[in-house]
């Protein structure tokens, strides 16, 4: 428990909440600011270490329906968030591979579609 470190943004009153690290974490907090821009109340959870994931920081997003998680690879992160958040919330994947980092407008638009309701 004393080795778990993260950093989270706009999580005070977050109803989506982005998970993503390393350089999608700076994707995903752009992407974030241009939601709450549009009134969606979304926040950033960034995992500083992945072992022991942080699962403490998962404890204080109560008021949180649903987790993105933003990765450059082909989910491996998704099994974590569920764990932390014992599969009561869905948890959905924006990700692009091959080493191309996606654009803060992608994630955005995953922010949009999560917050309508959808699951694309």
């Amino acid at each position: 428990k004393n080795e778990q470190m993260w950093e989270d943004y706009m999580m005070e009153d977050a109803e989506i909440c982005v998970v993503a690290f390393g350089i999608a974490s700076r994707v995903a907090k752009n992407a974030v600011v241009a939601a709450r821009a549009e009134g969606i109340k979304v926040g950033l959870i960034r995992p500083i270490t992945l072992w022991p994931f942080p699962t403490a920081a998962f404890e204080k997003a109560e008021g949180v329906k649903a987790f993105i998680s933003v990765e450059l690879s082909m989910g491996q992160m998704i099994e974590d968030i569920e764990l932390a958040v014992k599969c009561k919330k869905p948890v959905y994947l924006c990700s692009r591979t091959g080493g191309m980092i996606p654009a803060p407008e992608e994630v955005l638009a995953k922010i949009e579609n999560v917050n309508e309701g959808g699951d694309k």
